[in-house]
């Protein structure tokens, strides 16, 4: 990459791009002028980069044929083994493909970025490895991680383990896929309107969209900085309370980060429930698109929260209903600015930059085509609305964002936690071969009316398993104060202890 003193032809589109229009004499003279500038370019480019080197040797990488990878989940397989003691020790971890890991092929699901191999680990995987844990592999996530269904990854569809030939959502579909089929014991997911918690739901394990900035997004490729959440997926309360234990925490370099508050999250799981009081969110039920045996199911399960000694009751949050226009909006924005502006990392937050990572996604322009429908639909959006109206509709999402969140935060005054279906349907059949690029980008957004909200509010909220119905788990979130997953984590533990939940 080489930034030199621009041609008078170069001079003269630049010129025009901005709006000026110099005369022939006063082309020269910013040529001019521009000539000395270029040199702080190429003082810069004599500097070495400032990068975390890896901690830990790299195995070999794999990428498993179709009888070793029989849901379509794995990326690629590697082993990185850590520090061989701590609290992950004998834990394996998949992360999903999204998250940089040094030396190891990386594709974010889209063919336009298939072949790039990241210098440097993300900060929660060296909190892994730190910990004991081992790295075992990527996992398949959906094309630049805009889908909520498992349909959009380039290399084809990732199968619920629970049913195959049915969605195992998105867009850390692989992820979930994994870890509920017993082929990983964790997986760090990524959030920016359910993408943790809406494949949480669909193939029945606990995923965890932590406060906003308590678990460092440091080395993963992000959407929007305000929206942006990594965190745990697991098959138990135990285990996603000990990951999120090792990941959580400042790093020095997350500017998402602002005096986050951890807890010793397995440590606090036991006590039982009586006295929590619970809020049922009655606009979380009720959907266009919501299933009956969905809402009858986490109803049902509130009821068990009841027995156990909660304080169950319903409660009202009018403004939930339009919320997900509001991330939306703000979603779009940042796929515009991250993908065609921000060289696919973004600019103007101090952060830590991965070059080589930034120069091999410029290349995305010249496959274009390559990109999933949803991508394209997200991408036209976001650039029609920012050549229409700049970046307002941006900034008055974030504005009435903060409404959005003090709703919620009156709900949580008189309770201690809000209840509602993590999606409102259960997976769905995914789409047959040859379906309409309608039902394509219908599958790919129609889960997140109950999930975007919360990485609008940076309210902390768990997807947990509550039921079985017609073969397919049932989802169901609480969604807590700031701060305060150990809540969470003992309500979800309370439940899991009390049935078995693929019985109920």
């Amino acid at each position: 990459m080489k930034v030199t003193s621009p041609s008078a032809e170069e001079l003269a589109r630049l010129a025009a791009q901005l709006g000026l229009t110099p005369a022939e004499e006063e082309l020269a003279f910013w040529q001019r002028m521009l000539g000395p500038m270029s040199l702080v370019y190429a003082e810069l480019d004599a500097m070495a980069d400032e990068l975390p080197a890896p901690k830990y040797p790299r195995g070999p990488v794999v990428a498993p044929g179709p009888e070793d990878n029989p849901y379509n989940a794995w990326y690629v397989r590697t082993r990185v083994r850590g520090s061989g003691r701590g609290r992950l020790s004998g834990k394996t971890v998949v992360l999903k493909d999204n998250v940089f890991l040094a030396g190891v092929p990386m594709m974010n699901g889209s063919r336009t970025l298939e072949g790039y191999v990241p210098e440097i680990d993300a900060t929660v995987v060296t909190r892994i490895l730190d910990a004991g844990g081992e790295i075992v592999g990527k996992a398949h996530c959906e094309c630049l991680c805009m889908s909520g269904g498992s349909h959009t990854n380039a290399t084809g569809v990732v199968h619920n383990p629970r049913r195959r030939g049915y969605s195992a959502g998105g867009s850390s579909s692989g992820c979930a896929a994994l870890v509920a089929a017993g082929e990983a014991d964790m997986a760090i997911g990524g959030d920016q309107g359910g993408s943790i918690r809406m494949p949480a739901s669909f193939c029945g394990i606990y995923g965890l969209k932590p406060t906003h900035g308590l678990v460092p997004y440091t080395g993963i490729v992000p959407l929007e900085v305000t929206l942006d959440h990594a965190g745990p997926m697991t098959r138990s309360v135990r285990d996603n309370a000990l990951l999120l234990e090792v990941i959580s925490g400042p790093d020095g370099y997350d500017p998402r980060q602002k005096a986050p508050l951890t807890h010793p999250y397995s440590q606090l799981l036991g006590g039982g429930i009586e006295g929590l009081r619970i809020g049922v969110v009655r606009e979380g039920f009720g959907h266009d698109n919501s299933e009956p045996d969905v809402d009858a199911k986490v109803r049902a399960a509130s009821g068990l929260f009841a027995k156990l000694g909660a304080e169950v009751e319903a409660v009202s949050i009018p403004m939930h209903r339009t919320a997900a226009s509001i991330c939306s909006a703000i979603a779009l924005a940042g796929l515009e600015h991250m993908l065609v502006s921000g060289d696919g990392l973004g600019f103007g937050r101090e952060d830590l930059y991965l070059t080589s990572y930034m120069d091999f996604h410029r290349s995305w322009r010249r496959r274009a085509n390559e990109l999933s429908d949803p991508v394209k639909l997200a991408l036209l959006c976001g650039v029609h609305a920012r050549q229409q109206s700049g970046l307002h509709y941006y900034a008055k999402a974030l504005n009435v964002g903060r409404r959005l969140r003090a709703a919620y935060d009156t709900g949580l005054v008189d309770h201690d936690l809000l209840l509602m279906p993590t999606t409102p349907i259960k997976a769905t059949p995914l789409p047959a071969r040859g379906a309409s690029r309608e039902e394509m980008i219908q599958r790919a957004f129609e889960h997140s009316a109950n999930t975007q909200p919360f990485d609008v509010t940076h309210h902390p909220a768990l997807s947990m398993p509550c039921g079985m119905s017609e073969g397919l788990p049932v989802g169901m979130m609480l969604v807590g104060r700031h701060w305060d997953e150990p809540v969470l984590y003992r309500a979800a533990f309370a439940f899991e202890q009390a049935e078995d939940w693929t019985s109920l």
